[in-house]
């Protein structure tokens, strides 16, 4: 038992830190900050509730069976803004860009699905080179399989009414 939760704990060190130092300082020379630190800076001081932070690309050509890092280049989550409930995505630029796979379209939708449950907004930080190459069309059909798909229609017509 003790092995795995010192694994979990390998994989969230490893998730919270992205792509790794040297591509953190590589944001913040660039005077950008990072997923987390965006995430940080939005919500109200300790209410990030972070939602699969382990979720792994399943993509396996192009090398890329040998590259993954645990979240996938977004954070999915909830959290408040002045004690409201908001639910939100930041994209990693530094784990490949922050480029879309369906894993990390799949997460996005999730986050999306939730807030349309209980009628929060859903505030999403990009920070992408576009959609994942070496996953073709699948990286853009995970946002397919969204039950939300009238999502931001739904949310924009409450707005204006």
């Amino acid at each position: 038992m003790s092995s795995t939760i010192a694994e979990l704990e390998r994989k969230r060190e490893a998730a919270r830190m992205g792509g790794g130092e040297k591509r953190i300082a590589a944001q913040h020379a660039k005077g950008k900050l990072t997923a987390r630190e965006r995430l940080d800076v939005l919500l109200d001081e300790g209410s990030f509730e972070e939602l699969d932070m382990y979720v792994e690309h399943n993509c396996v050509d192009f090398g890329m069976a040998e590259q993954k890092i645990p979240g996938d280049g977004v954070v999915t989550g909830s959290g408040t803004i002045n004690g409201r409930l908001v639910f939100v995505f930041s994209q990693d630029f530094t784990v490949f860009g922050g480029s879309l796979s369906e894993r990390h379209a799949q997460k996005i939708c999730k986050i999306m699905d939730m807030a349309l449950k209980v009628g929060a907004p859903v505030i999403g930080l990009n920070d992408s080179g576009g959609a994942r190459i070496q996953e073709g069309v699948a990286s853009l059909g995970g946002y397919a399989r969204c039950s939300s798909g009238m999502f931001w229609r739904a949310a924009w017509c409450r707005r204006s009414a």
